[in-house]
């Protein structure tokens, strides 16, 4: 018998108006770990509504108030640290040591927002006429729909929910339906750390109805989403006139030029393709190799990734866990097939990998040109495409052939190829001798071109994500002024 838990609205626990309940599945078996409520639009509206009436209370708490919550936030994650790692393991499927990094993630996340709650700055500048004060301040949106994937699923709702908090709003919170035990885990905690009644309510379920109800819903007057591309788009479709930000995942690459320190590409490159399972939309999916130790790199490569085990992520032998689900599997080997279709060499992997579980052998391309599918769609799962290039002209013509621009990478000891990488990749994120994921919580992340709209997160980007400017005049002349039109 599994236990269920329910949605968290208004303050209290409930079952969804339906009665419908989904389950979450352990992807190192394939089991159910437990049942969860199919929330529906009337569920929604129902957080919609309390969400909007806490929110005009919260607004009014001083923000470094706000930030003492987020602080004691930060405590409690600490506390439960390895608790929360273990149902990370258990859920979604990643190594317990990542688990460990995902939670690290929201407590660095929780601590680094809190302190913006003795900020939040605005700034001030002169004004054009004479005893006249102008500045901006930042201001809560509103209600935000918050919509997380389930690949991070402690890191990315800290990433969104601390700073929607600090910044005044209420929230409206719908996981991932492969990941929701993590996300209950996860509002338990903020609950305990004091947050108000209705400033942040739970609502699980599908991406329809229950994440199409919160996209659409007037009440909302933002959405914060992270996931696939079609649904970010089938968001800016159906949000209407609200402030939407969108991170849409990555076709990232890791350029390794001749006189790279090849031992340490190697392990950028088996850390940013087969961390998570390349389940991260920074993984490093193409291996950008100059054609000089192109036969070196893949001789060493392949051999490293034949010999990571594969295993239930709270074995601490294990190196590479489970993929998510049987469609991550299924999708894993339509890709390897399509690979071997359009002519690329397999040098490894390529098959599911034991009786039970979603699991998918680590899996290495050759001979792949940058304009194939396995080289320009997203996979999310243990594919590394190896591409082989001549020069830096042509490796930085690879790398941008795609149409995301998330994260990419360079090995090089040659400080000019390392500035033209910088200069000319088109990606939000650019590492130098480094792999393509590791990225940290004050420092904005997202990507350009089709990875999203401009959406940027974490650091002071996050607040601006989450807020909005509001312009300030103080005339304090005692007649009227009008700007562009008196000169004195």
């Amino acid at each position: 018998m599994v236990s269920s838990f329910r949605l968290y609205i208004g303050g209290k626990w409930a079952n969804s108006r339906s009665g419908e309940t989904f389950s979450s599945l352990n992807p190192a078996t394939g089991k159910p770990i437990a049942s969860f409520q199919k929330a529906g639009e009337d569920d929604v509206n129902r957080a919609v509504d309390v969400a909007g009436k806490a929110q005009k209370k919260w607004k009014d708490v001083p923000a470094p108030k706000r930030g003492e919550i987020l602080l004691r936030f930060a405590y409690l994650l600490k506390q439960h640290k390895e608790e929360l790692a273990q149902t990370v393991t258990l859920e979604m499927g990643k190594v317990l040591t990542e688990a460990r990094g995902d939670v690290q993630e929201a407590i660095d996340t929780a601590e680094y927002f809190a302190g913006e709650g003795r900020r939040l700055f605005g700034h001030t500048t002169p004004s054009e006429l004479r005893n006249k004060f102008a500045m901006t301040i930042r201001m809560p949106v509103g209600v935000f729909g918050i919509i997380t994937p389930w690949n991070f699923p402690i890191a990315i709702p800290a990433w969104k929910i601390m700073p929607a908090l600090v910044c005044g709003n209420a929230v409206v919170f719908k996981p991932a339906s492969d990941t929701p035990l993590c996300a209950t885990k996860f509002v338990e905690l903020l609950i305990k750390a004091g947050v108000p009644s209705g400033v942040v309510n739970l609502v699980t379920g599908p991406g329809d109805p229950t994440g199409t109800a919160i996209v659409k819903h007037k009440g909302v007057r933002g959405i914060s989403f992270t996931g696939n591309r079609e649904t970010g788009e089938s968001i800016l479709k159906n949000a209407g006139l609200k402030k939407v930000g969108l991170e849409l995942g990555g076709k990232n690459g890791i350029i390794i030029m001749p006189d790279a320190p090849l031992e340490l590409a190697l392990d950028g490159v088996i850390w940013g393709g087969f961390g998570t399972t390349g389940q991260r939309c920074t993984a490093a999916s193409r291996v950008i190799v100059d054609e000089k130790i192109r036969g070196k790199f893949e001789r060493i490569f392949v051999d490293r990734a034949k010999r990571l085990r594969l295993g239930p992520g709270i074995n601490p032998k294990t190196d590479v866990g489970p993929l998510i689900n049987k469609a991550a599997v299924d999708k894993a080997r339509r890709y390897t097939q399509i690979g071997l279709e359009e002519g690329a060499k397999l040098l490894c992997g390529g098959k599911p990998h034991g009786k039970a579980g979603f699991f998918y052998q680590p899996t290495v391309f050759t001979d792949v040109a940058p304009d194939m599918k396995i080289a320009q769609e997203e996979i999310f799962g243990p594919v590394v495409s190896i591409i082989s290039v001549k020069n830096i002209d042509e490796a930085i013509d690879a790398m941008n052939s795609v149409r995301y621009g998330l994260s990419s990478s360079i090995y090089t000891r040659d400080i000019n190829a390392a500035f033209r990488a910088i200069h000319e990749i088109e990606a939000g994120i650019t590492y130098v001798n480094a792999p393509t994921i590791g990225a940290e919580v004050h420092l904005p992340f997202g990507g350009v071109k089709e990875t999203g709209i401009g959406t940027r997160e974490a650091g002071i980007e996050g607040i601006n994500e989450f807020s909005e400017t509001k312009t300030v005049y103080i005339d304090y002349s005692g007649r009227l002024q009008r700007a562009q039109i008196d000169a004195d």
